[in-house]
């Protein structure tokens, strides 16, 4: 008995998990057509990919990243 209810645990696991991870693949397909809007719009898809990851960053490390950076850039000339 332990092992049917062990087996079918993991069967419905296993199958939220699909579930899920197509949905996930659904939600990407959503997004890159998003960015695709954006970009014909005249948007640089590229500079809102970075906007977005600093959006989830807290601002602690945002402001630890563009310390680092911008400590690169003297260092290398770029301004």
């Amino acid at each position: 008995m332990t092992d049917n209810v062990s087996a079918e645990q993991l069967r419905q696991f296993i199958e939220r998990i699909e579930r899920l991870e197509e949905e996930k693949r659904s939600f990407a397909e959503d997004i890159k057509d998003v960015y695709s809007e954006a970009k014909s719009t005249g948007f640089d898809a590229k500079t809102m990919r970075k906007i977005v990851a600093l959006r989830k960053m807290e601002k602690h490390h945002r402001d630890e990243a563009d310390a680092l950076m911008e400590t690169y850039r003297q260092a290398l000339g770029l301004h």
